[in-house]
């Protein structure tokens, strides 16, 4: 009997919904929604599209890496997102946690350092139809300026600390979600959250293992 591709995908994609993501505590409906809707086969390089459900990391271009898919889930879910948010992403990679992001907010902007990656997303993104998110090629570590502040700010690259620029650009009552850590290979995922009052309370969430931020206020 012939199985049909897109059905078996489908399957897969329910598959790590159901064992991934549910089953490790993922509860946010808009989140869980937003996992279900966005294609992450159509993120990854060709030939890897088999892969797209399984709970891991994978290699995309430029050294670089596209979470897996509870990371992705559990990030998101700790920036309280309730979708008329305004939210910055550093590390843009292939786009695929920005178009999950775009799903749960009202505008996303991210930034991505390496050329060939911010072309890839801008031009995926726009072809799939993601059109609440803006890719901007530039230093992460120094947010995106012009559109702040941001009701949530979540980054996707290890830092040797939270970088200042992008506490300052967080809104009052905003969230922060970024890893941090001693070395550029094992870190502590930190939830910040800014005060009324501009006040900064840190909270640490879990282990991670995301590749170095690299940037003016990175390694």
């Amino acid at each position: 009997m012939t199985v049909d591709p897109k059905r078996a995908m489908e399957a897969r994609k329910e598959r790590m919904l159901s064992e991934h993501l549910a089953a490790r505590g993922i509860r946010d409906a808009a989140v869980m929604q937003a996992m279900r809707e966005v294609p992450r086969e159509a993120f990854l390089p060709l030939g890897m599209e088999l892969f797209a459900y399984d709970d891991g990391p994978l290699p995309i271009a430029e050294g670089q890496t596209i979470s897996q898919p509870y990371i992705v889930a559990y990030m998101i879910e700790a920036l309280e997102l309730l979708g008329r948010e305004r939210v910055l992403e550093i590390g843009t990679g292939s786009g695929y946690a920005a178009a999950v992001l775009s799903r749960c907010a009202a505008q996303v902007y991210t930034v991505e350092r390496i050329p060939s990656l911010a072309a890839g997303a801008r031009a995926r993104l726009k072809e799939l139809g993601y059109g609440n998110v803006t890719v901007h090629l530039g230093d992460g570590t120094r947010g995106w300026l012009e559109h702040a502040p941001y009701d949530a700010i979540v980054v996707t690259a290890g830092a040797p600390e939270v970088p200042r620029e992008l506490l300052d650009q967080l809104a009052p009552l905003g969230r922060l979600v970024i890893p941090v850590g001693p070395t550029q290979h094992l870190q502590e995922l930190v939830l910040v959250r800014r005060t009324r009052d501009g006040h900064f309370r840190h909270e640490q969430l879990c282990p991670v293992r995301f590749v170095p931020l690299i940037g003016e206020h990175g390694w």
